[in-house]
């Protein structure tokens, strides 16, 4: 068992969606390559800065809290959401609000990815079951979650999972990572949670005492002030430092 080697980490719990779950290609790109097809360029700056709004504005800011309510239909909220990022690229609103339509537009048509888990994940994951640690995934999703786990052959490893929908506490919110702390049957300090979003990921499961560690294969948040992977072959290796 891990604990045994000095390392207090019991359980590991897993973001879903860009940690676990992955697009190709993503909406990122898609959304930047029809913008340079109309002639709009952009620096890696401002690229980096918009990359970072998105993940704040999906971390259940205040901003899509108040969106949500406001478009209850959902192309409202994508053009809305379309027009939010164009700003959050540098674009003058009165701009942003003129080409919104079109990029939304291309967005529904032409955005349809494939849904990918990296190849690396299944062996990690079971090299850590095998280890003895806990597994779980702790999402910002609405509703259950269990069957598409199944279908990306990701169940096994996992002793639960756990949607914000369910108690009505998203991330980063700390009770849905005090919840999925009971799910576990752990303390927050034998506990590391893994995620991409800085926002929701890292922030929230540090306020509740977790481990936070970010998977980060884009260098987007260069100064996080935690434990950072690029790849989840990293983790082993995170975890016996930690023990050492």
């Amino acid at each position: 068992m891990n604990h045994r080697n000095g390392n207090p980490i019991k359980a590991i719990l897993f973001d879903l969606d860009g940690t676990l779950r992955h697009h190709l290609p993503t909406g990122v790109q898609v959304f930047m390559d029809y913008l340079t097809s109309r002639g709009l360029h952009f620096s890696d700056e401002e690229k980096t800065r918009a990359e970072r709004w998105e993940h704040f504005y999906f971390a259940n800011s205040l901003e899509i809290q108040q969106d949500k309510k406001l478009y209850k239909d959902e192309g409202e909220f994508w053009l809305n959401y379309s027009k939010r990022r164009l700003v959050a690229l540098g674009m003058h609103h009165p701009q942003a609000a003129e080409i919104a339509p079109d990029v939304s537009a291309h967005m529904g048509e032409h955005y349809k990815p494939e849904v990918y888990v990296p190849e690396e994940i299944p062996f990690v994951l079971t090299t850590l079951k095998d280890a003895g640690y806990i597994l779980g995934v702790v999402s910002n999703r609405d509703e259950p979650y269990h069957e598409e786990l199944k279908n990306l052959s990701l169940d096994p490893y996992f002793g639960f999972s756990l949607a914000a929908g369910e108690i009505n506490a998203f991330k980063p919110d700390p009770r849905i990572f005090e919840r999925g702390l009971e799910l576990a049957g752990t303390s927050a300090q034998e506990t590391m949670y893994i995620g991409d979003n800085y926002y929701a990921d890292i922030v929230g499961s540090h306020r509740a005492g977790l481990t936070p560690v970010l998977y980060d294969p884009g260098t987007l948040f260069p100064d996080a002030e935690c434990a950072v992977i690029r790849s989840f072959v990293e983790l082993p290796d995170l975890l016996k430092r930690q023990s050492s």
